[in-house]
């Protein structure tokens, strides 16, 4: 078999690096781009490098964003005294298309995972401390997966919470445990938020 020329083997493991991308998608890709209008690969190019050039977390929240603040943040009509923490900044964009939520966001940039070696300090927890200190919040809301990491991070986030004035609450009904927020459609998003429960700390 006629071996792959070595700019499109290199462009296929490039590929590959990508989440939910196999070697043989890897592959296809490299193959369909090597063979596309080379005035389309340069767009692509383009549009690759000012995604990674412009796009950043915000500063207050950690969502992605091409302005400081992000347009959330920034948003005088948004409820500030509800802040909901989710576990990447993904997370969001899924709760916005539920229309349900109104209040602001928190990134926590991960979950803790101690098999991992992922901590309280590689978290955005600190960041979240420093918000409280400044910003009145009556709900923190926990929207995070329902998997085993979620569930020890959610408790987690409420013991360290109790002893401030802020009821804490996660979202309930309607996530699949074991699942993370980007696999619930939009209605089943919006019940969750309706339906979230208090945690006990």
């Amino acid at each position: 078999m006629t071996a792959l020329p070595a700019p499109v083997t290199a462009l296929a493991a490039a590929l590959g690096r990508l989440p939910g991308i196999g070697p043989r998608s890897a592959e296809r890709l490299a193959l369909h781009v090597v063979q596309s209008d080379p005035a389309l690969v340069r767009q692509l190019a383009e549009a690759l490098t000012m995604a990674r050039e412009r796009v950043a977390p915000c500063e207050t929240c950690g969502a992605l964003t091409e302005v400081q603040p992000c347009p959330i943040c920034a948003d005088p009509h948004r409820d500030a005294s509800q802040l909901c923490v989710v576990e990447r900044a993904p997370d969001i964009l899924s709760l916005e298309k539920s229309g349900t939520f109104k209040g602001r966001y928190h990134v926590l940039g991960g979950k803790l995972s101690p098999l991992n070696g992922i901590g309280p300090e590689d978290l955005r927890i600190a960041e979240l401390d420093r918000r409280l200190d400044r910003q009145p919040v009556s709900e923190i809301i926990l929207a995070l997966g329902g998997d085993v990491e979620g569930d020890a991070t959610a408790h987690f986030l409420a013991r360290r919470l109790a002893p401030r004035a802020v009821r804490v609450s996660r979202l309930a009904q309607g996530l699949p445990a074991g699942g993370g927020l980007e696999f619930a459609d939009e209605i089943t998003l919006s019940r969750a938020i309706e339906g979230r429960r208090e945690m006990p700390q």
